[in-house]
C-alpha cells in the first residue's frame, strides 16, 4: 500500500485503532478519524505515523470537512459506530436515530464525499465495517442490526454503481470482538457466544484489521460487493 492514502473512521480505540494500524504497517499514509477520545486518536496517529482529524460523521457536513481534510484518498473505512441497546417495545425514538444516524447515515456521508475523486482517478477501495448483527439479528438490537445490515444492502449497491469506474466496495462483518463494548458484558453472556462459535474464542481487533487490510490491497482486486464474516464461525 506504499503512495496510498487510507482514512479510517472511528479509529481512535478498538477495531478502528487496529485497522488504522494495519494499514500504516502495510505502507499506507493514515487518517484517523474520530468524534471522541482525541487524546487515543493523537496516539494512534503517532504510532501509524499519520495524523488525526476530528469530525462527527453522522453530521454531513463534518463527514464531508472530514473526506477534505483527509486529501486524495484511495481507502476509505467506514468503522465508527455505537450501541444504544433496548427491547424494541421501550426504545426511545432518540436510541432508534442516534444508531442508526451514526453506523448507516454516516457511511452514506463519507461515501458520498469520496466517491467523485476516486471515480476520476478509476480506483479506489471502500471497506464498511458492519457486524454479524446485522446478518443473523440478536435480541434487544433491532436498532444496532438494522444499522449494520443496510450498510450490507447499501454497500452492495454502492459497489455495482462504482465497478464500471474501477473503484471497490465491500464489508467486513465481524462476530464478537475483545472491545470495550464486549469486555462489559456478563460473564453468562460471554459464555453463550462462545458456546456459539465454532473456534471458542473471541475475537481480536487485530483478526478483524487483517480481513479489511486484505480487501483494501490489490491482491483483493476483482473482489467488489461481498461481505466477509470475521467471527469464528459463528455465523455459519
Amino acid at each position: 500500500m506504499e503512495g496510498k492514502t487510507a482514512l479510517v473512521t472511528g479509529g481512535s480505540r478498538g477495531i478502528g485503532r487496529a485497522i488504522a494500524l494495519e494499514l500504516a504497517g502495510a505502507g499506507a499514509e493514515v487518517v484517523v478519524g474520530y468524534r471522541s477520545g482525541a487524546e487515543e486518536a493523537q496516539t494512534v496517529a503517532q504510532e501509524a505515523r499519520g495524523r488525526a482529524v476530528e469530525a462527527d460523521v453522522s453530521d454531513p457536513e463534518q463527514a464531508r470537512r472530514l473526506v477534505e481534510e483527509a486529501g486524495d484518498l484511495d481507502i476509505l473505512v467506514n468503522n465508527a459506530g455505537l450501541t444504544r441497546d433496548g427491547l424494541l417495545a421501550r426504545m426511545p425514538d432518540a436510541d432508534w436515530r442516534d444508531v442508526l444516524e451514526t453506523n448507516l447515515s454516516s457511511v452514506f456521508y463519507t461515501c458520498r464525499a469520496v466517491t467523485r475523486g476516486m471515480m476520476k482517478k478509476r480506483a479506489g477501495s471502500i471497506v464498511n465495517v458492519s457486524s454479524i448483527v446485522g446478518v443473523h439479528g440478536n435480541w434487544g438490537q433491532t436498532n444496532y442490526g438494522a444499522s449494520k445490515a443496510g450498510i450490507i444492502g447499501f454497500t452492495k449497491s454502492l459497489a455495482r454503481e462504482l465497478g464500471s469506474r474501477g473503484v471497490r466496495a465491500n464489508v467486513v462483518a465481524p462476530g464478537y470482538v475483545n472491545t470495550r463494548l464486549t469486555n462489559v458484558l456478563p460473564e453468562e453472556a460471554k459464555e453463550a457466544m462462545l458456546a456459539n462459535t465454532p473456534l471458542g474464542r473471541l475475537g481480536d481487533p487485530e483478526d478483524v484489521a487483517g480481513a479489511v487490510r486484505f480487501l483494501c490491497s490489490d491482491e483483493a482486486a476483482f473482489i467488489t460487493g461481498e461481505v466477509l464474516l470475521v467471527d469464528g464461525g459463528l455465523g455459519m
